[in-house]
């Protein structure tokens, strides 16, 4: 079985200090910025996918934790990586549980929107497809900002299969959020129903689009048709 320490070698292999310095400014890790803190070892996605793909099916299980506590964000999202794999390849109920609790249990390292957008519909969002969703109901109450996130992204998987309750209910539990990560994702969820489904994206606009942030509409009706989403834009749309 292979350790955390053979994991966070390969990844320092592929750290690049210019990238590192390139992500720290496009993830806001200054002072005050939602990503105040963070650390980067500048190695790109497609390489940390590569790693998890090389050493999930190897890493002993106690070893995740301690990738998924580092402070190094390439660290944490190839711990997400790994536990997503995992999870896919899970042979019953009861292996899928103990993923999506170590999910729960750890939500506190994911802590970026990267994070949150590559792993919560994988994960808890096809665990709670057929399941009580009153923790994500919860959490859209949540102070921590990516706890609320988790819970819309979670959603997509909702999406794709053709619910749309969640996300509707959540958002509209969100018009009043202070955050723009908030808005970028509940706008691209609604956008998400509208590519399934027009016209329940345009009975929840027609009902709401007034109250929503700016943010949230423009990412909500990205794919109407010009006309209709000027006619939005510019409160013309009667409800």
């Amino acid at each position: 079985m292979l350790s955390a320490e053979h994991v966070l070698s390969l990844l320092t292999d592929e750290a690049s200090e210019e990238h590192a310095i390139q992500m720290q400014s496009f993830f806001k890790t200054g002072k005050g910025d939602y990503g105040e803190g963070d650390i980067f070892w500048g190695i790109r996605v497609p390489i940390q996918r590569a790693i998890a793909k090389k050493v999930w099916r190897k890493l002993a299980p106690d070893q995740w934790q301690i990738l998924m506590e580092h402070p190094v964000h390439e660290v944490r999202l190839t711990a997400l990586f790994i536990l997503t794999n995992w999870y896919k390849a899970a042979k019953n109920e009861r292996e899928k549980e103990q993923y999506v609790q170590w999910y729960i249990d750890y939500r506190s390292y994911i802590n970026n929107w990267d994070l949150v957008d590559t792993s919560a519909h994988k994960v808890l969002g096809d665990w709670f497809w057929d399941k009580d969703r009153s923790l994500l109901m919860d959490w859209v109450g949540s102070q921590d900002l990516w706890e609320v996130r988790i819970a819309v992204i979670t959603t997509y998987r909702f999406i794709k299969r053709g619910d749309y309750s969640s996300t509707l209910w959540l958002a509209s539990q969100l018009l009043t959020h202070p955050h723009d990560l908030i808005h970028k994702a509940v706008g691209w969820m609604l956008r998400e129903v509208g590519k399934m489904e027009e016209e329940v994206l345009l009975e929840f606009l027609n009902q709401h689009y007034r109250l929503m942030p700016r943010t949230m509409l423009r990412y909500a009706i990205e794919r109407l048709d010009e006309p209709l989403r000027k006619a939005y834009l510019l409160g013309e749309v009667k409800n």
